[in-house]
């Protein structure tokens, strides 16, 4: 058993069996993972399995470690571990307790210990005290499928990393989760190392820059703090929506911001929502972040999801036929992550079955999604959740009134049955009062064009597809 994974005493032959099996599990990833995405977050796992092999609990360093293991990884070990013991093997995630921390073939002292942690905790490498960047290198801009959704993040995104500290400082990108925000954040930092690999670059969640402000308060050690941050050239900072209500937080992210700014260094931010549509987050701030360039990452086109599907199933090392990838990207819209999900699923059962991936074999697959799917988003679910947004009668919209209070909320849910059914244009018409299908046509190409311009139409939208979507 490799470094790092629990070590606990065999209390029953069900234990050794149970870390046997999740031995088998990381033997297996570390042959299909690439080495450093394997080191970096898989290595370092710990795990304890039920006696009854029901359930596996997998325990990680931090919260952010937690959120991106989950995201990138659970759903694959839970089809894993199925395959290793036969029956579904429930996975959860958990922070590690330290207390509970055992290290196989190491007994270091207390005082070796304590510096190992404190190195953890500040994001220093224990051998070199080199600050650690964070980046996951295999985030870049060449495994980024463009699209018209992310076209102009991605833009800009590539300037700051060819040229940063000019234009577009600091830039803020905005959206849903999944949609690629900190794919584009890890890009940019990656890119900038390339050229330039003596840049001082850091990736950070915005709970993790809170966390490290807290330390620093406890243990009085703000002159580090300082150095830390106020001296990069880069700094990438994910959901800072998680700053709103903790004064003292926005105070030093506010500090570190100008002395940033002041030596030409970049920040790059991410938010589910815009600046001026953050709550709790002071004034000042705010402004901070609309200063340079905000730009939003939408869900991805049919054909955006369509490549993605394409590109990550060549990545798993399988071929996925063109008509499945439509048939995948036409049920799933939301967002990137649901996609890979259900990509995952569609591998595994073909993997499991012995079968060739085929609509049939998706179908098969993805039944449960398709079944909520179906029974969650209709176009009369639309009517009532865009009138009841809105204030107006869901009558008003197939009636022939057309003030534009009336008029612009058909328009939209117009767009979003385009968007979230299955249904034809001249279905949609019919369902409206028996329009013309020009007239859908019409209401989803000026919706969709104006989401593109208008920051609080967007916003409108992302809530309504978050409420429809359930």
């Amino acid at each position: 058993m490799s470094e790092g994974h629990l070590q606990k005493q065999s209390e029953s032959p069900a234990l050794d069996i149970g870390q046997s099996l999740w031995q088998s599990c990381i033997d297996q990833l570390a042959q299909e993972l690439p080495e450093q995405q394997f080191n970096t977050w898989i290595k370092p796992l710990n795990a304890q399995v039920q006696e009854d092999f029901s359930k596996v609990t997998i325990f990680v360093a931090n919260r952010f470690k937690l959120d991106w293991v989950r995201a990138q990884y659970s759903t694959r070990i839970a089809s894993m571990m199925e395959k290793l013991y036969g029956q579904p093997v429930q996975v959860e995630l958990a922070i590690t307790p330290r207390e509970n921390i055992t290290r196989i073939n190491s007994t270091p002292s207390t005082a070796d210990t304590a510096v190992a942690e404190e190195a953890a905790e500040v994001g220093e490498d224990r051998n070199t005290g080199t600050p650690k960047n964070r980046l996951n290198s295999m985030l870049t801009f060449d495994t980024l499928v463009e699209g018209t959704a992310n076209r102009m993040a991605r833009a800009a995104a590539m300037h700051v990393a060819t040229m940063p500290g000019h234009l577009y400082n600091p830039l803020f990108i905005y959206g849903g989760v999944g949609l690629g925000k900190t794919h584009l954040m890890h890009a940019v930092g990656n890119r900038l190392l390339a050229d330039k690999p003596n840049s001082k670059v850091l990736y950070i969640h915005a709970e993790q820059f809170v966390s490290d402000v807290v330390k620093a308060y406890q243990r009085k050690t703000f002159d580090e703090f300082k150095d830390r941050y106020h001296s990069l050239d880069l700094l990438l900072i994910d959901d800072v929506q998680f700053f709103a209500n903790k004064d003292r937080t926005q105070e030093e992210f506010f500090n570190a911001f100008e002395a940033l700014l002041a030596k030409k260094s970049h920040i790059v931010m991410t938010s589910d929502t815009y600046p001026k549509g953050l709550t709790d987050i002071h004034e000042r701030l705010v402004s901070r972040f609309d200063s340079g360039l905000t730009v939003a990452i939408e869900p991805p086109e049919l054909e955006m999801r369509v490549a993605i599907l394409i590109n990550k199933a060549r990545a798993e090392g399988s071929e996925m036929p063109e008509e499945v990838a439509f048939f995948v990207a036409k049920n799933v819209r939301s967002n990137v992550r649901e996609l890979e999900g259900a990509l995952r699923k569609i591998l595994a059962y073909s993997r499991f079955n012995q079968k060739e991936i085929s609509i049939a074999l998706a179908r098969e697959a993805l039944r449960d999604l398709l079944s909520i799917q179906n029974r969650q988003i209709s176009v009369e679910n639309i009517q009532k959740t865009v009138a009841d947004y809105y204030k107006i009668k869901v009558a008003d919209m197939y009636s022939k009134k057309r003030p534009a209070s009336i008029a612009r909320p058909r328009q939209i849910a117009m767009y979003l049955a385009k968007e979230l059914t299955q249904k034809s244009l001249p279905e949609i018409g019919e369902l409206f009062g028996g329009r013309d299908h020009t007239t859908v046509l019409h209401a989803v190409r000026k919706i969709g064009g104006e989401r593109q311009q208008m920051t609080e139409l967007n916003q409108q939208l992302h809530v309504l597809e978050q409420t429809l979507k359930g």
